[in-house]
């Protein structure tokens, strides 16, 4: 099992846990917003972490401001019930795809369609 599958299912377990004994029921407990809010948190925190690497040259505040990001929007995923492995296939699929082509294909995106 790799680690994205082994974090996911820690976090589906989770799910059923008392609020009080896992940091990650607790989000789940206090609803979408919550885990929304720790989503945005960790989105602010990584861009800062972005800019004082770039100052800095270190990236080790970087790479775990990220990972605190990828968990949170993992949490987000499962509490969804969807999963990281749906995010991957997403990603697979767009695997020499122009990014304006692929974005262009999305249902909903507004664009005009060539």
């Amino acid at each position: 099992m790799d680690t994205l599958d082994k974090l996911t299912a820690t976090l589906i377990e989770r799910r059923n846990a008392a609020p009080e004994d896992s940091y990650v029921a607790s989000l789940y407990h206090q609803g979408l917003n919550k885990i929304l809010e720790k989503v945005a948190e960790e989105c602010t925190e990584t861009l800062i972490a972005a800019k004082d690497a770039q100052r800095s040259g270190d990236n080790s505040d970087l790479i775990h401001e990220v990972a605190d990001l990828w968990f949170h929007t993992m949490v987000l995923l499962v509490s969804r019930n969807a999963s990281p492995a749906q995010v991957l296939e997403a990603l697979e699929a767009r695997i020499g795809v122009s990014g304006h082509d692929e974005k262009r294909a999305r249902p909903g995106s507004g664009a005009p369609s060539e």
